[in-house]
């Protein structure tokens, strides 16, 4: 198997994406944008004040000749981008509070995404997650049929990879949610080159305990089943009986999934969490993410503690999202 982003830059080449960055004073960002506007692969677009953004490249060391850079308060289309938002908003906005809305930068930045001038956003260096994906929500919203994002990493480790979802975003999902989480992350992993087999994680396997735990995410598995009859669904499974093929003869010999998942939807944040950090520190995986998934476009949240490679990563993924949801 090819090296994961070497497929992403091949998918993404000469298809004109552009991704809004809304923390372009922050170094990581301003090195992840250099790196792309090098390779000529994404078009990257920072926002913020001109002056700080030249004033902390300048810091940096970095080369902003070429680079497109955005800042709210001078955007030629602001007025545009006033009604449009007033509009969205949906009489919870006037156009004086949108004004004062617009200069927040996430706001401003999805903005963008909504009316086409760009086709995702990448933030979360210097922000929480729920300043990312507030105005996602509110402005760019889930597609039809989805009601709540989830957040899901893709663990790389050599050729392996694997998509570990609800890990970010939803505390105690019920059955419903669990669905929905099964089908958008089928998805992801059809994004990312990945031939999806989805297992719904519990601590029992096909009844094997019986309690309200387990009894929710078997009937989450009948209800991912329904929304997506054609991808390989199944649960409730054990870790070992979703990975391990002897296992899986065992304890699930009539599953269409035989140890071979390679979607993982979790019973709760709390495990989702907790598995992803451990397969990261002790596998020895990249985590990769999270990438939010079930909006209607593609806006992705970083880690405060990210790296400017871990930027310019989650870009080159968000682009790929774009371009697969374009297909």
């Amino acid at each position: 198997m090819t090296n994961l982003f070497e497929e992403i830059k091949e998918a993404i080449t000469r298809k004109n994406v552009r991704i809004v960055l809304p923390e372009g004073t922050d170094e990581r960002v301003l090195q992840a944008a250099s790196k792309l506007q090098k390779e000529g692969i994404v078009t990257p677009v920072l926002i913020g004040p001109n002056e700080l953004v030249t004033v902390a490249a300048k810091q940096a060391g970095i080369d902003l000749s070429g680079m497109e850079i955005v800042d709210p308060v001078e955007f030629p289309h602001l007025e545009e981008l006033i009604a449009q938002y007033v509009e969205r908003r949906n009489g919870k906005s006037t156009p004086v509070q949108a004004r004062i809305q617009l200069k927040d930068v996430n706001t401003f930045g999805t903005m963008l995404v909504y009316t086409g001038y760009a086709q995702g956003l990448v933030s979360g260096a210097a922000h929480t997650t729920a300043d990312t994906v507030r105005p996602a929500l509110q402005i760019i919203k889930t597609k039809p049929g989805v009601s709540k994002t989830s957040g899901a990493f893709i663990m790389v480790r050599g050729d392996e990879r694997y998509v570990f979802a609800d890990c970010a975003i939803n505390i105690a999902p019920t059955s419903e949610d669990l669905a929905e989480i099964a089908v958008e992350s089928a998805k992801t992993a059809k994004a990312f080159g990945m031939n999806p087999k989805v297992a719904m994680l519990s601590f029992s396997t096909k009844g094997s305990a019986v309690s309200p735990e387990t009894q929710k995410v078997a009937e989450a598995t009948k209800l991912a089943q329904e929304k997506a009859p054609d991808v390989p669904i199944d649960g409730e499974f054990q870790f070992d009986a979703a990975f391990v093929p002897a296992i899986a003869t065992k304890k699930a010999p009539d599953s269409l999934i035989q140890g071979d998942a390679n979607v993982f939807v979790f019973p709760s944040l709390e495990a989702g969490n907790i598995g992803y950090k451990l397969t990261e520190r002790l596998g020895g995986f990249e985590a990769i993410g999270p990438i939010l998934q079930g909006l209607n476009k593609p806006v992705n949240d970083l880690s405060r503690g990210c790296s400017a490679e871990d930027v310019y990563k989650l870009v080159l993924m968000t682009a790929a999202q774009s371009v697969m949801a374009g297909e």
